[in-house]
């Protein structure tokens, strides 16, 4: 991938960033190596170059073109960095793209998805520009796939089992959603959202719902993502985003992926489940 990033460089006239030696450059990978994003100076100044590597057969659908689409189709209220240039090439029976982004405002605020050694300074604002850019994502018109239903309804049933009652697979209403809304996919102190692989069509409050999955860990974020996301998290979609979440990252933990999170993450559906029984109960009354 480091060899990769070298000959990116040279497609898109980049040079590592100018306040960085060869032998310094700050690295960014992606999950399990199939990226690699560093900072650069190119055609149009401070930039970030970010390199994708994947089987040739596997070059191809919305994880392969999200960057592109979320640039074409995505308003500019959702703050993000804008995608300059895009190049591809083939090399050792893979593809490799390289993408060059403006470089983004601000530092992201964990190295890795789930909060684990300090609860983030942001201030309000932010957090109301998060809003905002939920909100205004959540609009987008598109035909991209982030979560799709027959995930839900396979796994929802095997991984909560341990809920107390059959769990409804099939959410009320679907939105657009970035799909994969962690702290290291997000910049402060100006809110900047990263990484836009993945992102389309999911059950709705589903990013607010991840991101309070991934602060799990800490219970002083944890409650601050649900008091300023409350709007969304203590609806019904986002009862069920909740649910459809620990499902994914309960599933991801068997692979090894935050392990650490697992005892939290069941403690948090089986609330989640006697919310909603009791809602349900309230509304037949």
């Amino acid at each position: 991938m480091r060899s990769a990033h070298t000959v990116a460089c040279g497609l898109l006239g980049a040079t590592p960033g100018s306040r960085l030696s060869c032998g310094e450059r700050q690295e960014a990978w992606g999950w399990r190596g199939r990226t690699l994003g560093r900072p650069v100076t190119g055609p149009y100044g401070a930039g970030w170059l970010r390199v994708v590597q994947s089987p040739l057969d596997k070059a191809i659908g919305r994880l392969w073109t999200g960057p592109e689409d979320a640039e074409r189709l995505v308003p500019r209220q959702v703050p993000r960095p804008g995608l300059r240039l895009v190049r591809q090439w083939v090399e050792g029976g893979n593809a490799y793209k390289a993408e060059l982004y403006d470089h983004a405002v601000g530092e992201t605020i964990s190295p890795t998805p789930a909060l684990v050694t300090a609860d983030p300074p942001l201030a309000a604002p932010w957090w109301s520009d998060l809003r905002t850019a939920l909100a205004s994502l959540s609009t987008v018109h598109t035909d991209r796939t982030a979560v799709r239903q027959a995930y839900l309804d396979r796994a929802m049933p095997h991984y909560l089992a341990f809920l107390d009652g059959p769990v409804p697979t099939a959410p009320s209403s679907w939105s657009t959603a970035h799909g994969d809304l962690h702290w290291a996919n997000l910049t402060g102190p100006e809110l900047g959202i990263l990484d836009w692989e993945g992102w389309g069509t999911a059950p709705a409050g589903y990013d607010a719902a991840l991101l309070h999955a991934y602060s799990i860990g800490m219970p002083e974020t944890a409650e601050r993502v649900r008091r300023e996301l409350s709007a969304v998290l203590d609806s019904e979609d986002g009862r069920f985003a909740e649910l459809a979440v620990i499902t994914e990252l309960l599933q991801s933990a068997e692979r090894g992926d935050n392990v650490e999170l697992v005892p939290a993450l069941r403690q948090r559906a089986e609330e989640v489940w006697h919310r909603m029984i009791a809602d349900g109960a309230a509304r037949t009354r």
